[in-house]
């Protein structure tokens, strides 16, 4: 009854399996490999992007920082809701690799931004001449911290709004799959055709053993990317083990199938958490997390039986951030509602 993270499942066989694959004889470092080359075209299908750049890194972080170091000058601002992974989880990584850049919070219910509140916290920033920070970059994530989505036309609109100013926007994408599922959108309708630049691709929370792709669909900016990560350290030598994890992943659809158990195991978690008695969701559940809040002393109970989760505890009541992953059973929602 595992319910703390996505990032806590193991490998999926079917990747694991193409790493032992990976691991026989040698390859040439650094990206210089067939696996590489194998996963570039794999990502330009899926992505009908036959001009798109890939890079492979070995976290999220790396990922997200990377990407809006290349989008966002040292004295421009990033704008993210509230709630954004980089904003709350990433330890400064964002403002790090971009020199200074300063994140700037956007409202919105349930981990979303509407168009209108990035449009005024926008024009807000960069008024002041030389003595304000100027606009820079906009950051949208989807499956979003909250567990909601964006359908393909919400990320085109706050992407019209980025463009309303002349800003490129970066789709930090860590749970992309799950969102690919939930909405029924096709990998590029949600990105690239809605006006997104680059896309952090996540695969380790989704049954990878730990790589993510920055998509750049713009090429143009590719080089530059290159040249950050591995001034950064994030250029592995040994690279044909995240192709071969992520090539894997894509194979015959794999990453959606994946997606698809996760969000279908948060699903059947959710209809029973809201049968019973005392049990409250505290916003909707579109993907593979949600967040409860339930009755004083269940945690004591719960995790006396093994369950595992993050606490979200507020004033009078305890609550839990509860998600479901590839490898969830239908044997552990059912233990875990049993216990409550």
């Amino acid at each position: 009854m595992h319910f703390a993270s996505d990032n806590c499942s193991g490998v999926a066989p079917q990747i694991m399996a193409a790493m032992v694959r990976a691991n026989e004889g040698q390859a040439p470092g650094y990206g210089n490999d067939p696996l590489t080359s194998r996963l570039t075209a794999q990502i330009r299908e899926v992505f009908d992007a036959p001009e798109a750049e890939i890079a492979l890194v070995p976290t999220g972080t790396a990922a997200n920082a990377l990407s809006l170091a290349v989008l966002a000058a040292p004295w421009s601002a990033i704008f993210a809701h509230e709630l954004a992974h980089i904003t709350r989880d990433e330890c400064g990584a964002p403002e790090f690799f971009t020199h200074g850049a300063k994140l700037v919070p956007v409202p919105g219910a349930h981990g979303r931004m509407s168009p209108d509140a990035l449009r005024a916290v926008i024009a807000a920033h960069g008024t002041g001449g030389v003595h304000s920070v100027q606009r820079g970059a906009v950051s949208l994530t989807n499956v979003t911290e909250a567990g909601t989505v964006y359908t393909a036309a919400e990320t085109a609109a706050l992407c019209a709004v980025a463009r309303e100013f002349g800003l490129p926007v970066h789709l930090d994408g860590a749970r992309f799959a799950n969102a690919v599922v939930a909405t029924g959108a096709s990998p590029a309708d949600l990105s690239w055709r809605a006006g997104v630049d680059i896309l952090s691709l996540g695969g380790t929370k989704n049954g990878c053993m730990g790589v993510e792709a920055v998509v750049l669909f713009n090429p143009s900016r590719a080089w530059e990317f290159q040249l950050r990560r591995k001034r950064s350290g994030h250029l592995l030598s040994k690279h044909r083990f995240l192709a071969a994890q992520m090539s894997a992943w894509l194979e015959n659809g794999l990453w959606l199938d994946l997606a698809a158990h996760a969000n279908s195991m948060a699903a059947r978690l959710a209809a029973g958490l809201t049968a019973k008695p005392g049990v409250s969701l505290r916003g909707p559940v579109e993907a593979n997390l949600m967040f409860t809040t339930w009755e004083s002393g269940l945690h004591d109970r719960l995790r006396t039986a093994g369950a595992s989760y993050y606490s979200e505890d507020g004033a009078g009541y305890e609550g839990a951030r509860l998600v479901t992953g590839w490898s969830t059973t239908p044997d552990d929602v059912d233990r875990f509602l049993a216990l409550i």
